[in-house]
């Protein structure tokens, strides 16, 4: 089709108008703190340390997500400017997809980077050097690349008989092979797949990591000692809960919660699109001492 039509939140077209208030404030804060943490990493020579390397990645990352979702978004709130191209559809659907998964490639890189300063503190200079951290954001980025420009492909060989209205306020794969003519099961279960590769295997090398983290500090001589191990852990704990959950809740409610209302589903799915950019810069802003003492 030469274009898709967004229908925003269906179910509250009415208070889709003031639903755009709140997003449009915690697009403003995303854009702000992450360009600030942007700004003070690459001005400031001592914060050029692994773990600071990986949330200029992160603020990178949520900016670019946040920004492909919510100017079309708060122009179909406020302006009912629904209609997107299909090419733009497939840009956008490309740009979500593949800057969620250089995300949660991110806090995996980041959960192994608090792994080796607690569990190998004397290796960490040697182990994630400034090339090493390089490597890993482009593995991460390629990773997400290659893995979902197929989805895009596949989807652009398709023919699409039903009516071009996608019952979201942007454009969602799923969404958008519900729309297409004939057998879809090579694309849901390539998307599948996909999920279960990249946020599977992350949550696993997270879950790990933070399990030897646990062990390793429980070990600790003094309370003094474990309270500072904790404390270096609990911005990057805030940052996963606030990254996972939405994305948990939509995989469980996909197969288990038909009883759940639509509008439900994609003000979460919004949410998941806005909450971590919003919150990053600001758990890492206050709960970072470096960070902190620059802004101030």
């Amino acid at each position: 089709p030469p274009y898709f039509l967004l229908a925003g939140i269906p179910g509250l077209e009415k208070e889709q108008f003031w639903i755009a208030f709140p997003f449009c404030i915690m697009y403003g804060i995303a854009l702000l703190g992450n360009l600030t943490l942007l700004l003070l990493i690459r001005a400031e020579p001592s914060l050029h340390e692994p773990m600071f390397l990986f949330v200029a990645m992160l603020a990178f990352t949520d900016l670019v997500i946040s920004t492909s979702t919510l100017p079309k978004m708060l122009g179909i709130f406020w302006l009912d400017w629904r209609e997107i191209g299909f090419p733009s559809c497939l840009t956008q659907m490309f740009f979500i997809h593949t800057f969620a998964s250089v995300e949660s490639g991110v806090l995996m890189a980041m959960a192994l980077d608090r792994y080796v300063a607690i569990c190998r503190p004397l290796w960490h200079s040697s182990i994630l050097s400034g090339r090493v951290v390089g490597a890993l954001g482009i593995l991460v980025l390629g990773r997400g690349v290659l893995l979902v420009a197929p989805t895009c492909l596949l989807l652009h060989r398709r023919h699409f008989c039903q009516h071009p209205l996608i019952p979201d306020s942007y454009c969602e794969h799923m969404a958008l092979v519900k729309l297409v003519c004939g057998d879809t099961r090579v694309n849901v279960i390539y998307a599948l797949l996909v999920t279960f590769v990249v946020a599977g295997m992350d949550l696993v090398l997270i879950s790990v990591s933070y399990a030897l983290i646990l062990r390793e500090v429980t070990r600790l001589p003094s309370q003094e000692a474990r309270t500072k191990a904790f404390s270096t852990c609990i911005s990057h704990v805030c940052v996963i809960l606030a990254f996972y959950t939405p994305i948990l809740f939509t995989v469980f409610t996909f197969p288990f919660g038909q009883g759940i209302p639509q509008h439900v589903h994609i003000l979460v799915a919004n949410l998941y699109l806005l909450v971590p950019p919003t919150l990053n810069p600001i758990v890492y802003g206050v709960r970072t001492k470096k960070l902190w003492d620059r802004v101030v």
